[in-house]
């Protein structure tokens, strides 16, 4: 089975009824949990009922993409084994901001009690998938992240300003989850750090993607419009984020 399922699909704050960033991939019985902000773990729970994830991703350190990573901690430490020195940690591939964030959060139990900790920044391979990061641009240190294993590839943005980057991230991708906060760019030559629907489209369509899956949607936003703006950048699949919303891959 290979599958991802949508614990979150807004930015910046939730919704009423719905979460920040969170999505759960599934593939050859490995489960990988992408972001977990404001929301989120009570649909991870949900989802991983008989067993807790395997690992964790975090894009960067906006608590939209990672506050509730600190209640996976909780329920790791609580609920996985009687606490001992030789418990095992929750692998967490994060930024070094991350870190803090969680340290500031819950000083005890340590984070670094439950999470064995790796640096984003480099490729390595999880559980059967191989990870590619890619540095995009954000307000904070943001990487994109590229999944692949025998027969998939998926890739999911973060948070991220348009970039001839996303086509390397999302290159031939059966699935790529993609950041579309904005309803409209900015001003021409301010810096960009957020995309829209559009964009969305246009970089999955350069990048040879089969589906897109845009996320991130700033509160209030019309679904059904951004993916119309998505679709006509875009001739593949365009699929809208809604909380637990499994896709099959």
């Amino acid at each position: 089975m290979s599958q991802v399922t949508v614990l979150g699909s807004c930015g910046g704050f939730p919704e009423p009824g719905r979460a920040c960033a969170g999505f759960l991939l599934e593939h050859d019985g490995f489960r990988v949990v992408l972001d977990l902000g404001y929301g989120a773990a009570s649909r991870l729970f949900a989802h991983t009922r008989d067993r807790l994830p395997d690992a964790v991703v975090v894009t960067h350190e906006h608590p939209d993409h990672c506050a509730d990573v600190s209640a996976l901690g909780r329920a790791w430490y609580y609920t996985v084994q009687e606490p001992s020195r030789d418990r095992p940690r929750l692998p967490l591939h994060c930024t070094p901001g991350t870190v803090r964030r969680l340290e500031a959060l819950e000083p005890r139990p340590d984070p670094a009690e439950l999470f064995e900790v790796h640096d984003l920044g480099e490729p390595t391979t999880l559980g059967p998938f191989r990870l590619t990061p890619f540095e995009l641009p954000h307000f904070l240190p943001n990487f994109g992240i590229r999944l692949t294993a025998p027969g998939l590839t998926m890739a999911y943005t973060g948070d991220t300003g348009p970039s001839p980057v996303l086509a390397d991230l999302g290159r031939d991708a059966d699935l790529v989850i993609c950041d579309a906060t904005l309803r409209t760019p900015p001003p021409e030559g301010e810096p960009r750090f957020l995309m829209t629907a559009t964009e969305a489209g246009h970089w999955a369509t350069r990048a040879g993607a089969r589906r897109l899956l845009l996320t991130h949607f700033w509160p209030g936003t019309d679904r059904l419009a951004a993916a119309a703006e998505a679709r006509a950048e875009f001739d593949g699949e365009v699929l809208v984020a809604e909380e637990d919303l499994t896709i099959a891959l």
